[in-house]
């Protein structure tokens, strides 16, 4: 839950980024058509210390800002992604916005949901903007099968699918005992991604969420499978490789949690 709030720019790819700026862009760079992923931990459970009930009119400001794409969310109810969902669809009037929310489980009460401090179910959420008519998409999550018994909190992932666009997936690992977390981002890159790839078809996928772990996600991915950005402590956007990572930003949330942004821009591979 908690993490060095490290600001931090990725050095663009020189050729891109006068495109991303406004510049005109090559041929090539114009028949590329990049995906910008906002990572966000709102810490609105209402319990934590770090819950300002600020956090959602400051996700909403910096959605309109930066124009995501793919915006993943955690720490939050589950009536924080209708209410930015209808943000994004604000954003982009003329496309679809997939929702998808998996509740966190809670210990206590034997299956039931986690929930926050105003009865709403507490866990994670995503939003997927995908251009034009909705298409046939597919949303799948769940609890991981490892979790460290006794934090109360069982952790959970989600994922949508869009066929013939890409797939997006979130997550919040342990906080406890690093070595779950490591099990469960094992257990999200190794079964629950190839799993929804066999069963909707291959799409290039991002994943991205508060991992609660530093230098130790190296060891949780599949070397050479996925290129990465993060936010220089726990928050990490994890790409396929048919995917150019063209820059990667900290944003301030003017203290309304305890994370920044983290604002990730991707080209698809040439």
């Amino acid at each position: 839950m908690r993490g060095r709030v490290v600001r931090r720019t990725v050095a663009m790819l020189a050729c891109v980024a006068a495109a991303v700026l406004g510049a005109a862009p090559t041929p090539g760079e114009a028949s590329r058509v990049p995906l910008r992923v906002l990572q966000l931990n709102l810490c609105d459970s209402g319990y934590a210390g770090c819950y300002s009930g600020r956090a959602i009119p400051v996700a909403a400001a910096t959605m309109r800002a930066n124009r995501p794409d793919v915006v993943t969310l955690n720490e939050i109810c589950d009536g924080d992604v209708d209410a930015l969902g209808a943000v994004l669809q604000e954003i982009f009037p003329g496309d679809t916005i997939v929702r998808a929310f998996q509740a966190a489980g809670d210990r206590r009460t034997g299956g039931g949901a986690y929930a926050c401090v105003n009865g709403q179910r507490y866990g994670i959420g995503l939003l997927a903007r995908v251009a034009g008519p909705r298409r046939p998409t597919v949303i799948n999550g769940g609890l991981y099968p490892d979790q460290d018994t006794n934090d109360p909190e069982e952790r959970a992932w989600v994922c949508v699918h869009a066929r013939g666009a890409y797939q997006a997936c979130t997550t919040h690992l342990a906080n406890t005992v690093p070595a779950v977390a490591v099990a469960q981002c094992r257990y999200l890159f190794g079964t629950a991604i190839p799993a929804l790839h066999t069963r909707a078809g291959y799409a290039p996928t991002v994943a991205a969420g508060d991992f609660n772990l530093l230098d130790r996600a190296q060891g949780c991915v599949p070397d050479g499978a996925y290129v990465r950005a993060d936010d220089g402590a726990v928050q990490y956007v994890i790409a396929t490789p048919d995917h150019t990572l063209v820059g990667s930003t900290a944003l301030d949330l003017q203290q309304a949690t305890d994370h920044p942004g983290l604002l990730v821009t991707l080209f698809p591979a040439p």
